[in-house]
């Protein structure tokens, strides 16, 4: 476990200093005084090899996610606790370029987010906030994998004047004291999703691979788990929608040992954008392969929503009951 000494810490809302006047950080404040960031900083002089060291931590919506995670969270100590260490980690399906780490704990992942998802997320964040205040206040369906904060790391060693960010997002670990057999990765396209290596563990399989098993190993909901789900997948869907965001996937983890199914919708961190239209313009068109009669699978975030809701409902299968006809 890494030894922190802290020197002269410093918090400052909006606060930033010329030489962030050009980072993403900067970008987003356009008023430091009012700005909802927080900033802390700290010094470290336990490295043996590179002397010294800045470290500047900037917490996006700090207020706002502190609200949020007294909802959902034991404490904020726990949280702390969690955080206070943490391991990399390789995700499956994951892009390879993408830091990925763990809460040591495994109650939490750690995900590297590009500017574009961070200033799309800055666009969206106050109908985030209130959604999901909402949902969790009236107890209404929602399967929306929770982003518990958003932050910019940077360390500036004083040996080498190098400095280097990252921009990282927290959110909660689905399969937290789970134990996961099977992991899927759905988006309700069939067009670039199959994933044919199926061998080791934690391989994540696609939506060709359960429609594959669809007749020979169904995954079946009792009638009031999927008309709950449902529900939330509406829920989360229009939401997501009235945002302009897409592209997301519904993560569902195969819980065999309770005989459960764990689920979140995740990735939606970024909108509509004029890219995503030509995306969606060159995949339609064909020009880059694969079935005719695929549907592509970035369209815009209203029929996305139609697709993925009309989807979900055909992958889980409702188990027959006495009520049934």
């Amino acid at each position: 476990m890494a030894v922190f000494w802290f020197l002269d810490l410093d918090y400052h809302y909006g606060n930033y200093s010329s030489e962030d006047a050009l980072s993403t950080v900067g970008s987003l404040i356009a008023d430091p005084k009012n700005s909802p960031h927080l900033r802390i900083s700290f010094e470290d002089e336990s490295s043996r090899t590179l002397g010294k060291a800045k470290f500047t931590v900037t917490c996006y919506f700090a207020k706002e996610f502190d609200a949020l995670r007294r909802k959902c969270c034991p404490s904020e100590v726990d949280f702390v606790r969690s955080l206070s260490r943490c391991k990399r980690w390789s995700a499956q399906g994951g892009k390879s370029n993408v830091y990925f780490a763990k809460s040591f704990d495994e109650r939490f992942i750690i995900k590297q987010v590009t500017k574009t998802e961070l200033e799309s997320f800055d666009e969206f964040a106050p109908e985030y906030f209130k959604y999901l205040t909402d949902a969790l206040s009236s107890g209404s369906p929602t399967c929306l994998a929770k982003v518990l904060g958003i932050y910019q790391v940077s360390v500036k060693h004083a040996k080498t004047a190098k400095e280097t960010k990252m921009d990282l997002m927290l959110m909660e670990n689905l399969s937290f004291k789970r134990s996961i057999s099977k992991v899927y990765d759905l988006k309700g396209s069939a067009r670039s999703r199959y994933n044919s290596d199926t061998t080791g563990a934690n391989k994540v399989l696609l939506d060709m691979n359960l429609l594959e098993t669809l007749h020979t190993d169904p995954i079946f909901l009792g009638s009031k788990a999927k008309r709950r789900l449902e529900r939330a997948v509406w829920n989360d869907t229009s939401f997501l929608a009235s945002v302009d965001v897409m592209d997301y996937s519904l993560l569902v983890g195969v819980d065999e040992e309770r005989k459960e199914l764990v689920l979140g919708i995740i990735d939606y961190m970024r909108q509509y954008t004029w890219d995503k239209h030509l995306e969606t313009w060159v995949k339609a068109s064909g020009i880059l392969g694969g079935p005719k009669n695929a549907s592509p699978t970035i369209i815009s975030p209203k029929q996305y929503k139609k697709r993925f809701r009309k989807a979900m409902t055909t992958y889980f299968l409702t188990v027959p009951d006495q009520w049934s006809s």
